[in-house]
């Protein structure tokens, strides 16, 4: 059940089966930091024979800045409307889909990090933006309910979240990400930017024993239009071993844009991290 307390919503979207996209703001308790979340929950959430029961949270990030908006958020791209239809296919779980900002300003790129001197958006992505989801949801109190997704810059974040706390998070659609980190406010504190390098991270993971504890699910995407295939298979290659589970997905036709990643979504990526995480339990 929700922890509370509750936050106040106004709705910013309608999704074509009637469910809402609504948004807030959230003053982040451990991180300091303020900013939109926008939310949507699926049909099955409202439905009686589930009242009792926790659903997955999906954690989605944009490419980009990330802010003032989360491109998420729109109707356009069609991410709620393809996880309501694909979760009455049977081809993913019916995810809470939570949007936050990315980053603090559309001026300076964080890494989904605590970069010291700045503000700690690696606290509010991993802490305060979970508490705020089990404060006002639904949720399951375990890792297995716990997932992001996310494109470019924002697949990079989900990325080294997973990776940073695999025992928070089991897993992550990754789409056309970065794997080394790279924002220019890292300048002096390389020490700190070696703590969130998803290279260094897996490499560290990876050498630890496999366990249902600790397997991470990472889904890799990215569109045959666009750069960065080499890369991702070298990962693959460098790190999917031990506790790091991978699977690439290709899409064909497909450049570095939102519209590509659902459509690959689709194609086999929530389907296979939704096998690996708990689904929503209906009543007797």
């Amino acid at each position: 059940m929700p922890t509370g307390p509750r936050a106040e919503f106004t709705t910013e979207n309608t999704v074509d089966d009637g469910t809402k996209i609504g948004v807030t703001t959230l003053a982040g308790r451990k991180s300091g930091f303020t900013g939109r979340v926008w939310v949507w929950a699926p049909p099955q959430y409202f439905e009686p024979r589930y009242a009792k029961s926790g659903f997955p949270v999906l954690i989605a990030l944009p490419g980009g800045n990330g802010y003032p908006k989360n491109y998420w958020m729109g109707t356009d791209l069609k991410l709620q409307s393809s996880i309501s239809r694909w979760s009455k296919e049977g081809r993913s779980l019916p995810f809470i889909v939570v949007m936050p900002v990315l980053n603090p300003d559309a001026e300076h790129y964080h890494d989904g990090s605590d970069i010291p001197g700045h503000e700690k958006m690696g606290t509010w992505m991993t802490e305060d933006v979970p508490d705020f989801v089990r404060a006002n949801f639904r949720t399951f109190t375990s890792r297995d309910g716990w997932a992001f997704m996310g494109s470019s810059s924002g697949a990079f974040v989900g990325l080294k979240s997973v990776l940073k706390h695999p025992d928070k998070f089991k897993a992550v659609i990754a789409s056309g990400p970065d794997t080394v980190p790279d924002s220019p406010l890292w300048a002096g504190h390389e020490a700190e930017k070696a703590a969130n390098d998803p290279e260094k991270l897996a490499r560290a993971l990876s050498a630890r024993p496999s366990s249902p504890e600790s397997d991470v699910y990472l889904a890799f995407q990215i569109g045959t239009e666009e750069s960065g295939l080499g890369n991702l298979r070298s990962f693959i290659r460098d790190y999917g071993k031990g506790p790091v589970r991978t699977r690439l997905e290709v899409v064909r036709g497909g450049g570095h844009d939102a519209r590509t990643y659902v459509r690959g979504m689709g194609d086999g990526s929530i389907r296979w991290i939704s096998e690996h995480m708990l689904a929503p339990v209906p009543s007797p």
